[in-house]
C-alpha cells in the first residue's frame, strides 16, 4: 500500500529535505557524504515521528548505539566557537561519536544556564549540526524556568527535524515519552523517557520547611505502567529508563557495592574497574561517588515499581557531576551518567558520555566513555 501524506506532512517532507540541504551545504565533501548516506539510512525516523510515532529502525546486522550526554550546562556566551567550554564540549562529543558511531543522541537534562533563551537555540543548534538524531529531556535547572518559558523551548524543539522530543502530558511535566527501537517491525527494546522535575518542599522532624529533589509524580507511576503493558504487548523484552535526578535506589546501591574501606574522594577510574574496591555479589560494578546522591530524601517508589514490572533492566540518571558508576543493584543497572564537558562544575577525570548497545534481543551493554579534557584546562 503506498504512503499517502496529508497536505501538512507534504510540506514538513519538503520542509526538511529544505532543511537537511542546508544542514549539508556547509560540510566538506567528505562529511556531505556522510551525513547524506546517514539521513538516507534515517529519513523514516522523521517521517514516523511526525505521525505521532517516535520509532527507530535498526540494521539487523549491527546494534543500535545511543550514546547519552548529561549536565552539559552552559550559558549562550559558553557556546560560542571560540569559548574553551564550547571547545571541550565540541571536541568531547565529536570524540564519543568518532569512538562509538552512535545511531542516537540522548541528554538527560540540564542543558544549559536555566531561563536564558538564547542559550536553548545555542545547545539545539550546536547538536543540529553534529547531523544525528538527538532526545533531550529537562533537568532541575531547566525546571527551575516558569513554565511558560520551558514550554516555550519544548515547541522550539519540536521544529528541529532532528530533535526526538514529546512534551506529553502536562500533568506529568514536559518531556515524557518512549523511544522504540525496532528490526525488522518488531519493537526490541525502548527507551522510556521521563522528566524529573525539580524540588518538592516537606516538613522535617522539627517543623522546619526542607526541600527534596523529585523523580516521578503521581500521574507518571500509572503512565509508566501503561508504557510497560503497551511495550511487553509487543514482544518486546526490556527498557531503559532515563531521567535526569537519580532514584532513591541509588543511594542503597552505592553503599551495599563499595567496600568500606575505599577513600572514594581519590579513587581513581582505573581503581574502579577492579574488584578490590567493590563488595561480593558486585564485582561487575564500575564507577566514582565523589559526589553525593543528590535523590529524593524519601524513597520515591519508582525502583519498587520498576522491580514490579520486571521490565526496564537500565536506568540513567544525571544530576551529580562527580559520579558516574554502574552498579547493577537486584538485576537493575543503576548507572550515573558521565558529565560532558565543564559547565557549572566538574571534575577533570570525568567527562564523556555513557554509552547502550541494543541488539536483536534487548540492552547488550552499557559501560562509560571517557574522554580525556586536560589539554584544554
Amino acid at each position: 500500500m503506498p504512503l499517502i501524506l496529508s497536505v501538512g506532512e507534504t510540506l514538513f517532507w519538503f520542509g526538511s529535505v529544505f532543511w537537511y540541504s542546508a544542514l549539508l551545504l556547509p560540510c566538506p565533501i567528505n562529511a556531505r557524504r556522510d551525513k547524506i548516506d546517514y539521513l538516507k539510512r534515517n529519513l523514516h525516523i522523521f517521517i514516523q515521528k511526525r505521525l505521532a510515532m517516535i520509532a527507530l529502525k535498526k540494521n539487523p546486522n549491527k546494534n543500535f548505539v545511543i550514546l547519552n550526554l548529561t549536565d552539559i550546562q552552559l550559558s549562550f556566551e559558553e557556546f560560542d566557537k571560540n569559548h574553551r567550554a564550547c571547545k571541550i564540549l565540541d571536541y568531547t562529543v565529536n570524540t564519543l561519536i568518532e569512538r562509538t558511531h552512535p545511531d542516537l543522541i540522548t541528554i538527560c537534562g540540564d542543558l544549559c544556564s536555566e531561563n536564558e533563551d538564547e542559550g536553548y537555540n545555542a545547545f539545539a543548534e550546536f547538536f543540529d549540526e553534529l547531523g544525528i538524531p538527538w532526545a533531550p529531556i529537562f533537568g532541575n535547572h531547566d525546571n527551575m524556568s516558569p513554565p511558560e518559558f520551558l514550554d516555550k523551548i519544548a515547541d522550539r524543539f519540536l521544529t528541529h527535524p532532528l530533535c526526538i522530543f514529546e512534551k506529553g502530558d502536562r500533568e506529568m511535566g514536559n518531556g515524557n515519552f518512549v523511544v522504540e527501537i525496532e528490526e525488522n517491525g518488531k519493537t526490541v527494546s525502548a527507551l522510556i523517557m521521563a522528566d524529573a522535575h525539580e524540588v518538592t518542599p516537606f516538613t522535617d522532624e522539627n517543623g522546619d520547611t526542607k526541600y527534596s529533589y523529585e523523580t516521578f509524580w503521581s500521574k507518571q507511576f500509572d503512565w509508566y505502567r501503561e508504557q510497560i503493558e503497551a511495550l511487553k504487548n509487543k514482544g518486546c523484552k526490556d527498557s531503559t529508563l532515563i531521567l535526569h535526578t537519580p532514584l532513591f535506589a541509588y543511594r542503597d546501591a552505592a553503599k551495599a557495592a563499595y567496600k568500606n574501606s575505599v577513600d572514594l574522594k581519590t579513587m581513581t577510574w582505573e581503581e574502579s574497574l577492579t574488584q578490590k574496591v567493590w563488595n561480593e555479589n558486585f564485582k561487575d560494578s564500575c564507577g566514582l561517588y565523589k559526589d553525593d546522591i543528590c535523590a529524593p530524601v524519601f524513597d520515591d517508589g519508582v525502583f519498587m515499581l520498576l522491580k514490579e514490572l520486571g521490565h526496564t533492566k537500565n536506568v540513567i540518571a544525571g544530576h551529580d557531576h562527580k559520579n558516574n558508576f554502574i552498579i547493577n543493584y537486584n538485576g537493575i543497572n543503576l548507572a550515573y551518567a558521565t558529565k560532558t564537558g565543564i559547565g557549572c562544575y566538574y571534575d577533570k577525570d570525568i567527562n564523556g558520555g555513557t554509552i547502550l548497545e541494543i541488539g536483536s534481543n534487548g540492552v547488550e551493554r552499557i559501560y562509560q566513555e571517557l574522554v580525556d579534557m586536560t589539554s584544554f584546562l
